[in-house]
C-alpha cells in the first residue's frame, strides 16, 4: 500500500514538473518577445530572475522524482 502511495506522489510531482516546464517556457517566450530596451529594464531583470527560480524549482522536483524512483 505504501508503494502505491509513493507512486501517487511521484505522479503528482511529474504533473507539477510539466507545469513548471510550461511556466518557464511561457516566461522565456514573454522575455524573448520583449523589445531589447525592456529586456534591459528592471522588469526584464525580474523576468530573468523568475526564469532562474522556475529552473531551480524544476530541478528540485526532478530530483525528488528521481529519489522516489529509488524506492522499491
Amino acid at each position: 500500500i505504501r508503494r502505491k502511495e509513493i507512486n501517487k506522489v511521484k505522479e503528482k510531482l511529474e504533473n507539477l514538473l510539466a507545469d513548471l516546464d510550461g511556466l518557464k517556457s511561457e516566461e522565456e517566450e514573454a522575455y524573448d518577445n520583449m523589445p531589447e530596451s525592456l529586456q534591459e529594464s528592471d522588469r526584464g531583470g525580474e523576468m530573468l530572475e523568475n526564469i532562474e527560480y522556475l529552473d531551480e524549482a524544476y530541478n528540485a522536483v526532478d530530483e525528488a522524482i528521481e529519489t522516489l524512483g529509488n524506492i522499491y
